[in-house]
């Protein structure tokens, strides 16, 4: 398999991504939940915040955000579709002011997964299969993704980020991961 892009995802390529820095080993999966117009869901807008083409006219929300320059690896839409926009073995811009363990710049050595989804709205059962699957994945190409190194973006960005927030289930997730799994040795 290919580091780079995932089998069974709707590839939807950006601009927004850079090199990774040399030597420096893929060892964080973070998890990130999305939803544009905040609380709501479907709709382009999340394609169009990572391809530069979100309107500003659209919703007054868009006016704060159209400028942003960001992106994540893989989103998993409330129905399951599963939709990548930067290769894995590239450094996506998900993670913004970041720190874990001690170490700045997380987009350096992680790989982002958007969930459409909002802090307080349960997450879909379908999001969470298709989250543990693609993390098994993603374990199996970087095998330096362990346990504990599976985090949502309020671990990294502490007071500045809330997300995947409180209606994320770990404890239902952490399940679908070990099942079957010797990765999490």
């Amino acid at each position: 398999m290919s580091t780079s892009w995932l089998p069974g995802a709707r590839r939807v390529p950006c601009s927004n991504w850079d090199e990774r820095p040399p030597d420096v080993a893929v060892d964080l999966l973070v998890i990130h939940g999305i939803s544009l117009p905040p609380g709501e869901f479907g709709g382009p807008w999340i394609d169009d915040l990572f391809a530069n083409r979100l309107d500003p006219r659209a919703h007054p929300y868009f006016r704060e955000i159209a400028h942003q320059r960001v992106s994540s690896h893989l989103f998993i839409r409330r129905g399951g579709e599963l939709v990548q926009y930067v290769g894995l073995d590239k450094r996506a811009w998900h993670a913004g002011a970041s720190s874990f363990q001690g170490r700045r710049r997380c987009n350096d050595f992680s790989i982002g997964i958007e969930l459409e989804g909002a802090d307080e709205v349960p997450y879909e059962k379908v999001q969470y299969l298709i989250l543990a699957r693609i993390t098994k994945e993603i374990r199996a190409l970087f095998p330096a993704i362990g346990p504990g190194r599976i985090v949502g973006h309020s671990d990294i960005a502490p007071g500045r980020k809330s997300d995947p927030g409180p209606a994320f289930d770990w404890v239902y997730f952490r399940r679908f991961i070990e099942m079957d799994d010797g990765l999490n040795g």
